[in-house]
């Protein structure tokens, strides 16, 4: 759930008086036949503009700042931690800091490409198979999502700490760490 700022209201408004004024023009409608299918669209038009706005104000009000990032890799447990720093450097505040963490195996990461890392021949059997675990398909692409802050106020700052397995294959990885708010 994400928190609301006075943008969010302003383009509710917005939002709300175009739905009304296309339904009162539904309703003048000659062709009474047509009425109920243009609240409809109306409707579903209105319910897909407030979606998309919502993520849009989120986009360009809500900044989110990674600080001090460091990872270490524990191999007593195959794992890998990361932590450091989030900040709220914007000026409303923010319901859930999300941190994306997204590790790309060697031949993506160094310029090593070969074939046999995009591409994977399939046979018909393989597609039966495939579920039940007796393909040995290996990701070369990892990608973890973590929510690590809460109600963060603007200007305020969070430590956090995550841990997730580390394929033992991955061979000079490439990371790409971003955060953001909701």
């Amino acid at each position: 759930m994400t928190l609301f700022n006075y943008w969010h209201y302003i383009v509710f408004f917005v939002i709300f008086l175009l739905s009304i004024a296309g339904i009162v023009s539904a309703v003048k409608q000659k062709n009474k036949k047509l009425v109920y299918s243009m609240i409809f669209s109306i409707i579903l038009v209105t319910v897909f503009m407030a979606v998309f706005s919502v993520m849009i104000v989120d986009k360009y009000t809500k900044k989110v700042q990674l600080e001090k990032l460091h990872n270490k890799r524990l191999l007593s447990t195959e794992e890998i931690a990361y932590y450091g720093i989030v900040r709220n450097v914007g000026k409303f505040p923010i319901g859930k800091v999300t941190f994306e963490i997204k590790l790309v195996n060697k031949g993506h990461a160094t310029g090593n490409v070969k074939g046999g890392n995009f591409y994977k021949p399939s046979g018909f059997m393989d597609f039966f198979s495939g579920g039940f675990g007796m393909g040995s398909h290996k990701p070369q692409t990892i990608t973890k999502k973590f929510v690590v802050a809460r109600n963060l106020k603007p200007g305020q700052a969070k430590a956090f700490r995550v841990y997730f397995r580390y394929p033992p294959y991955f061979r000079s990885t490439a990371e790409f760490a971003k955060a953001y708010g909701h």
